[in-house]
């Protein structure tokens, strides 16, 4: 039996699927934060048969839950406070996203003007399409 320790404050990120861990870790940029994190890959699970788990002690304040709902809006995020779970917020896919990802489009005009901010708005929530907000180029989620 696995046992990793109580965190004080920070979150733990429950139901990741299983592998995608390293690459919520980067993409949040935990790597360049100076934070104990745990990461537990392929964790049984009744749910989901395998998933993964951050656990991330530090300042609740610099987990962005647009960048994380946007990478898996099924994650379900716990917020610890003094030892115990004061919060659980599960994620949805954010109406808009800023530099986070960047269109492809050699003609939009975020390819010309280079300090112009990447915004990207949901266009079809089922299929979790996003559009450019400047040239409307189409931005398609792989799952």
């Amino acid at each position: 039996m696995l046992n990793v320790g109580q965190i004080t404050e920070g979150f733990v990120l429950d139901h990741i699927k299983a592998g995608n861990s390293m690459t919520i870790y980067h993409d949040l940029g935990l790597d360049k934060l100076d934070c104990t994190v745990a990461i537990i890959k392929n964790a049984r699970s009744n749910k989901m048969g395998k998933k993964d788990i951050l656990k991330v002690e530090c300042d609740i304040d610099t987990l962005n839950l647009d960048i994380l709902g946007f990478i898996d809006h099924n994650i379900t995020v716990n917020i610890i406070q003094n030892g115990e779970i004061v919060d659980k917020k599960k994620l949805k896919l954010p109406p808009e996203i800023v530099n986070v990802i960047q269109c492809k489009n050699p003609r939009c005009i975020t390819s010309i003007e280079h300090g112009l901010d990447q915004i990207f708005v949901l266009t079809d929530e089922e299929r979790e399409i996003y559009r450019c907000k400047y040239c409307e180029g189409k931005y398609k989620k792989y799952k």
